[in-house]
């Protein structure tokens, strides 16, 4: 019988072990799928060229990647600077100050801000969004614009990450002890000076882990953005400036002009840079967290 039960145990455990691998190796296989589409544009052009270029003229057999990984860099920073600070004081006051009563009725809200399509973030947008930069903030700025730009597509996209970081950094001050917060207070500090000194000290590393999650959520997004940023080929120089992120480029073309030599490819390249971006931000977010987490045991 204990045999038995040791055999049974044995084996859950590698099964276990198995799909974990399997989910491990899906990155892997889509990393090589998107390097192996992508060989004949590497073949035909330099890397330098094509993600340092701004050229993108597919019909002349020019494929310069650099407007679009700009667009994405531009639209995606935006929508950290509007979303985190949002997120983190929202998170503190659900997790140190709101009453019970109060969280169960803000919970759902923040649940459903997470399930709206982004379709419909985007109409919203279009609605909302771009006539107010239009009308309202360009002119502040003696700006002309149609306030279809990186900043419409930063807003919409802040907006949409907001839940998903308010969610983990809720979770994370969650599991910091309440005799530490007990134990700064003994001592004469304030709430608000234990929340800053003994609170977000601890759960720095979940901070940054949720901040992580969103902008990897933010470098994906497609429809939302694809319908207010504005869709120009371009670099851009202001937050007034039309873009094209990368996830619109993908979802805009892909099926559309593959009768264009090497535009396959391209689009495979351009969702190969993505992958990479979003892969190495991960890997720098870890090392980062790691380095938090030894000082902190420290």
């Amino acid at each position: 019988m204990l045999n038995g039960r040791i055999i049974k145990d044995r084996l859950t455990s590698k099964i276990l072990l198995i799909f974990t691998i399997l989910i491990s190796l899906i990155v892997i296989i889509i990393g090589v799928e998107l390097f192996y589409k992508s060989q004949p544009i590497i073949k035909s052009n330099s890397l330098q060229e094509l993600i340092f270029s701004k050229d993108w003229h597919p019909l002349k057999g020019h494929f310069g990647m650099l407007s679009f990984i700009a667009g994405t860099a531009w639209v995606t920073i935006i929508a950290v600077i509007i979303a985190v600070p949002l997120c983190l004081l929202t998170a503190i006051y659900l997790s140190e100050y709101v009453h019970k009563r109060v969280l169960k009725i803000i919970n759902p809200f923040i649940d459903i801000l997470a399930g709206i399509p982004s379709v419909i973030f985007g109409v919203w947008g279009i609605i909302i969004i771009v006539p107010f930069i239009r009308f309202n903030i360009a002119p502040l700025f003696g700006v002309s614009t149609t306030g279809y730009n990186v900043l419409a597509g930063g807003i919409i996209l802040g907006i949409m990450i907001i839940p998903v970081i308010i969610s983990v950094m809720v979770e994370v001050f969650k599991t910091i002890p309440v005799e530490l917060r007990e134990a700064s207070l003994s001592l004469g500090a304030t709430k608000w000076q234990t929340i800053k000194l003994v609170v977000l000290k601890k759960a720095k590393p979940g901070i940054i882990a949720a901040i992580v999650l969103g902008v990897s959520r933010a470098l994906g997004e497609t429809m939302a953005v694809l319908m207010v940023v504005g869709n120009m080929v371009q670099v851009p120089t202001s937050v007034f400036d039309s873009a094209y992120p990368l996830p619109t480029l993908i979802a805009n073309n892909y099926g559309e002009m593959l009768s264009i030599p090497m535009y396959d490819s391209a689009l495979m390249f351009a969702a190969l840079v993505l992958f990479i971006i979003v892969v190495l931000f991960n890997v720098l977010s870890r090392i980062i967290l790691s380095r938090i987490e030894r000082k902190l045991r420290a």
